[in-house]
């Protein structure tokens, strides 16, 4: 039942997709399709610890989607979107450790029609979202703008990204903070609200566009679990450690993991669970120094941010 109330929710742009006539099955695209993996190390993660919710002063509504900026001034997030509602994006100001002042909507970016959410930005303060506003004349769904004081100028579509077929979507969107990369989570669905397959994608800058990087499925080779989902990447400022949710389409509560490499450029590896989060959580965002990673969390009836901590690794 909750696997079933988590794609209600969190997937709500897909069910807004789906719904088109235009919107038929096709194949998992190549850009999206996992390697076959090599044997990976297994377990639990313990460096986080803590668990706590995240105080959102002026707003006590569902919470979802969290990012906190590289600067740890903002938190950014959005609203639900299980039906009727409609996720919009907010933003929060920082008070203090754990403690955010609600400022309202990010201005520029929502519609009022059409889900807006899972946001992510580069130091540079170039937000990235998504929105299925446009899917059915260009099959493309991340946006950009620049963001400064809560609002954010010139939104439009990001260049390079888009799906190849009908069926297939980008429903959420991470970037790197020296904003060279996109780590995309792609969607293959039926018509139905449950994706058959997702799986996370990288896409490299390339003058102003993005364009798939050809060591995309090597890289991400042991986070692409075959028969899971995965999606809601997080990337550290470094580029060495992976943070993503995983899921499986049979039922159950999805979860947070955590994916190391030595070096950028070279495959993620040594996948574990973070064993502090527990329950049903998803979308992490890490804090520029490693310190502290947010999530969402499913808190009765409605989604929460909460964080857990480590000793800063910057």
């Amino acid at each position: 039942m909750r696997q079933q109330r988590r794609w209600g929710r969190r997937a709500a742009i897909l069910a807004v997709l789906l719904s088109a006539p235009v919107l038929v099955l096709s194949a998992v695209t190549a850009s999206a399709a996992p390697a076959t993996r090599r044997p990976v190390a297994q377990g639990l993660y313990r460096g986080f610890t803590d668990p706590q919710a995240v105080i959102i002063e002026g707003y006590s509504a569902t919470a979802m989607e969290p990012f906190i900026s590289r600067d740890g001034r903002y938190l950014l997030f959005n609203t639900s979107n299980q039906s009727p509602d409609i996720a919009a994006l907010q933003y929060a100001t920082s008070v203090s450790p754990g403690i955010f002042a609600y400022q309202g909507p990010v201005a520029g970016t929502n519609d009022p029609s059409f889900l807006s959410g899972t946001p992510s930005m580069d130091d540079d303060g170039n937000l990235y979202f998504v929105s299925p506003r446009s899917y059915s004349q260009t099959l493309s769904t991340v946006y950009t703008g620049s963001f400064a004081s809560g609002r954010v100028a010139s939104v439009h579509l990001v260049p390079g990204l888009g799906a190849a077929a009908a069926g297939t979507v980008d429903f959420d969107v991470e970037v790197s903070a020296d904003g060279a990369s996109l780590y995309v989570s792609v969607g293959q669905f039926n018509g139905a609200a449950a994706p058959q397959s997702a799986v996370l994608s990288i896409y490299d800058r390339t003058g102003s566009s993005f364009t798939l990087d050809p060591r995309s499925a090597r890289i991400l080779r042991a986070v692409n679990k075959r028969g899971m989902l995965t999606y809601a990447a997080s990337i550290s400022t470094d580029g060495l450690e992976l943070f993503f949710t995983r899921a499986n389409p049979a039922g159950g509560n999805p979860a947070i993991y955590r994916a190391v490499r030595r070096t950028s450029g070279q495959p993620f590896g040594h996948v574990q669970r973070l064993a502090a989060i527990t329950g049903f959580a998803e979308a992490p965002s890490l804090s520029a120094d490693g310190s502290t990673l947010y999530y969402h969390l499913l808190v009765g009836s409605q989604f929460d941010i909460e964080s857990v901590t480590r000793p800063a690794t910057s």
